[in-house]
């Protein structure tokens, strides 16, 4: 049965002209609705699919598991597995952003971090001031990822600009190297506190910044890691070096 499935998912595929490497949940909701079954039928075929993927992505052929955020018939989107967002929609959320407070300064940079890094939101909101560091020529965030993994990432010229525009606005110095980058706000004057954003916090900002700029809230802090791993695999970079992205 889950052979007769995966092959008639396959035949779908061919269709759609969809390669397997671009499955996105989306789509497996949609196949998974176009089908005229019983929904203890399209409970089989979901299973069958899982599994598939399951293995795919232990061979390295794809990155993520498209069906482990589908439920039932309907799609539904959970970390990991969230749409992109796109340029357009980037530059339109980074507009609406205001510069005059140090709030929307740290709004801006913060975003800008999740967006030029395609970092998990848990790392940045982990983020110390000794985590910038210059090395050499530039600066460089070095991150502490989900299961234990450090890595460094340059600061282009542009998000140099807002990090630091945010840091001199909030009195933020090397000396306060242990001190997190990004702090959540006190009163209702704007100012700021010495703890740091969780990531709860992130996510609320993010999801109010969406609204402000009036974009879909479907889109999340992990739409720019989704983005960036689109990118890289349209570069051709290879799937086990996306894999440890």
């Amino acid at each position: 049965a889950y052979q007769a499935a995966i092959n008639r998912f396959m035949e779908w595929l061919r269709v759609q002209d969809l390669a397997l490497v671009k499955v996105a949940p989306r789509d497996v909701g949609d196949y998974l609705d176009s089908l005229n079954l019983s929904i203890p039928s399209k409970k089989l075929h979901r299973a069958a699919l899982n599994h598939f993927f399951d293995f795919q992505v232990q061979r390295h052929a794809v990155v993520l598991n498209p069906v482990s955020s589908v439920r039932n018939e309907r799609y539904q989107v959970a970390e990991g597995k969230t749409p992109e967002i796109t340029v357009k929609q980037a530059r339109r959320l980074f507009a609406s952003i205001e510069a005059s407070t140090v709030v929307g300064l740290r709004d801006r940079a913060a975003i800008a971090v999740l967006a030029y890094s395609g970092s998990r939101i848990g790392a940045v909101a982990r983020l110390r001031r000794r985590d910038l560091v210059h090395e050499g020529d530039q600066w460089v965030l070095a991150f502490n990822d989900k299961g234990g993994k450090h890595r460094k990432v340059p600061v282009r010229h542009d998000l140099q600009r807002m990090v630091f525009e945010y840091l001199e606005a909030a009195g933020i110095t090397e000396l306060d190297g242990e001190l997190p980058i990004f702090r959540s706000s006190k009163g209702k004057k704007g100012r700021l506190s010495t703890a740091g954003m969780t990531d709860n916090d992130l996510q609320r900002m993010f999801k109010r910044r969406l609204r402000k700029a009036d974009l879909p809230p479907t889109l999340s802090p992990h739409s720019f890691r989704v983005a960036a791993i689109t990118n890289l695999l349209t570069q051709g970079v290879p799937l086990e070096d996306v894999q440890n992205f």
